[in-house]
């Protein structure tokens, strides 16, 4: 059996290491502090063919304390949250901050803003899962997926879960918590032709483990997946309709919050600097956030700083709506925080939905893309180079599968190019999204 992990042992523990750290700081001439403090345990099986290969306990913690003193920063952490550890690290980020600079958007968040509504977001749903039991389902997931006719061989089927306490604590008075859990089962395999090897996999992911799917069936959707990339060839090259995988279409979406993330516009690293309020999508197109959305994969009623959480549109009507601020980059821009120290949480697209056939019957010709490989994606510019995998399309139908070319095209453009959203929504992670086709990119094939 892993061993028990007693969330609220860790919680009343952590958050007395904080208000530790708050009154040392005080004492030791800090003006101001913040204390980020957490643990988190988890159990990881992996197999192969059959076997098992590894089988991982991990046990992670740590404490982070920033302190001001005037307009000077200090930054000090451990991962040992033991009183004198603690001591330690005030004294060091106290002796840092009086040797930097000063920074006028240095500082705690506004005390008017702290989160003064902490629910419980249903985020906790431990799993107590014994090695062995884990192990089992690691292996029927991936025999699930070998005995599949076509199928070669495994790359492995794994099995994580996980639970943690996160504590954030200020010298406002603040003081918020959260206990959360994450539980995934994944499986990639290998299947041979004439042609040659394709991989692919599939997984499920979910907060609480009754919403995951079936071993078998993760690993017969991966069997699918694979076999379905068998006879793959290189496509035309030209301009062409793109229709992305919903997977693909939430990394999409990571690009346009970078872009707009405080960090990136006040160091002039974005596309979309001095954007606010013009078109970037379709006027059919909303995408916000729901940060307070009860059991979801990214809920939290504080952010990084403490702030409270709430929904916040990014984009309204197809126009930038919001950029997304932390305290720090809020003041760097003259702006207010938008509660978004940590990034955005559980990011949700308004729009018309289609079916993937009717996505497929506009496009005409085209590619959908399955698979991205590489890191061409230019944040100062939007600039995008990918190389790829998918399906060829003709007359609105999957002709066959296609692999070893690029798609190419700009970050705005493709927004604005936008044609349609699916209905095949996945909610495996904290960006919920269906396919997107964009109208046009540069397929470079063979």
């Amino acid at each position: 059996m892993t061993q028990a992990f007693d969330a609220a042992a860790q919680q009343t523990l952590l958050e007395s290491r904080a208000r530790m750290a708050l009154d040392l700081a005080r004492g030791l001439g800090a003006d101001a502090c913040e204390v980020g403090a957490s643990v988190d345990q988890g159990v990881g099986v992996s197999v192969r063919e059959g076997e098992v290969e590894t089988v991982e306990l991990s046990r992670d913690q740590g404490i982070a304390v920033t302190v001001y003193v005037g307009q000077r920063k200090g930054s000090a952490s451990s991962s040992d949250a033991g009183e004198a550890s603690v001591r330690a690290v005030v004294e060091k980020a106290l002796a840092i901050a009086r040797h930097t600079g000063e920074d006028p958007a240095s500082g705690l968040a506004d005390a008017r803003l702290m989160a003064t509504e902490l629910p419980d977001l249903d985020v906790h749903h431990p799993w107590p899962l014994s090695i062995d039991e884990a192990t089992d389902l690691a292996l029927r997931c991936e025999s699930a997926g070998r005995v599949m006719a076509g199928i070669k061989s495994s790359d492995g089927a794994s099995l994580s879960s996980g639970e943690g306490v996160h504590v954030y604590a200020n010298s406002h008075g603040f003081l918020g918590s959260q206990c959360g859990s994450r539980h995934s089962l994944s499986c990639m395999l290998i299947a041979e032709d004439e042609n040659g090897m394709q991989r692919d996999y599939d997984y499920t992911s979910a907060r609480a483990p009754g919403d995951l799917a079936a071993a078998e069936a993760v690993g017969e959707s991966a069997a699918r997946r694979t076999l379905r990339r068998l006879g793959a060839r290189r496509p035309a090259t030209g301009r062409m309709p793109v229709l992305f995988d919903p997977t693909l279409a939430a990394g999409l979406v990571g690009h346009l919050m970078g872009a707009i993330a405080g960090g990136a516009l006040y160091r002039e690293a974005s596309f979309l600097c001095d954007r606010l309020n013009t078109p970037l999508f379709p006027e059919w197109f909303s995408l916000g956030e729901r940060p307070m959305e009860v059991g979801a994969m990214a809920s939290s009623p504080f952010d990084g700083d403490g702030v409270q959480t709430r929904d916040n549109v990014f984009v309204r009507d197809g126009r930038l709506a919001s950029y997304m601020l932390s305290a720090y980059s809020a003041r760097r821009l003259g702006l207010e925080t938008t509660g978004n120290a940590g990034g955005a949480r559980n990011l949700r697209i308004t729009a018309p939905l289609e079916s993937r056939e009717a996505l497929l019957a506009r496009m005409g010709r085209g590619v959908l893309v399955t698979e991205l490989m590489g890191q061409g994606v230019n944040g100062v510019t939007g600039d995008y180079s990918r190389g790829a995998a998918g399906f060829w399309v003709e007359d609105g139908e999957i002709r066959h599968p296609v692999e070893e070319f690029t798609i190419a095209g700009n970050l705005e453009t493709m927004f604005q190019g936008l044609v349609g959203v699916g209905d095949d929504t996945d909610t495996r992670g904290s960006i919920h999204t269906g396919s997107w086709l964009v109208d046009e990119l540069m397929v470079a094939g063979g």
